[in-house]
């Protein structure tokens, strides 16, 4: 276990090798603000980052993260949204555009080959032996 200062208040907590470097404490504060802000969006569809960042009292990057990690989403035919990773298209969720996320899933497709089969080499007996790939 380790042990690990919370970046929001500076108080020493276990760290458990989740992502999150804030205490118990900050993580339901930011919990329960993330539950504020959806809401707030819920209800202004037609907000802005900016504005619900402002109205809520939340930083815009923070605002972003959660959009990012899919969180949040934008409304279907609101102009705001933030850039795709790879191409900067405007989205409305997530971290890649749909063409980019295509792209990657056809380069990571052919980077395998199909043609080529694992066989699992087996004996006679098939008790609990080691077994080998050919």
């Amino acid at each position: 276990m380790e042990v690990r200062n919370c970046k929001n208040c500076g108080k020493l907590f276990n760290y458990l090798g989740n992502s999150t470097p804030f205490c118990p404490q900050c993580m339901k504060e930011l919990e329960d603000k993330f539950t504020e802000v959806k809401q707030y969006i819920y209800d202004n569809p037609g907000a802005n980052i900016d504005k619900v960042a402002t109205d809520m009292e939340i930083s815009v990057r923070q605002i972003q993260r959660w959009v990012r990690e899919e969180r949040l989403t934008f409304a279907e035919g609101s102009m705001v949204g933030i850039e795709c990773e790879s191409c900067g298209t405007m989205i409305r969720t997530g971290r890649f555009c749909a063409t980019c996320k295509q792209k990657m899933i056809q380069n990571l497709g052919s980077a395998m080959p199909k043609n080529e089969e694992q066989v699992i080499k087996k004996d006679k007996d098939t008790s609990a032996r080691m077994r080998f790939l050919e």
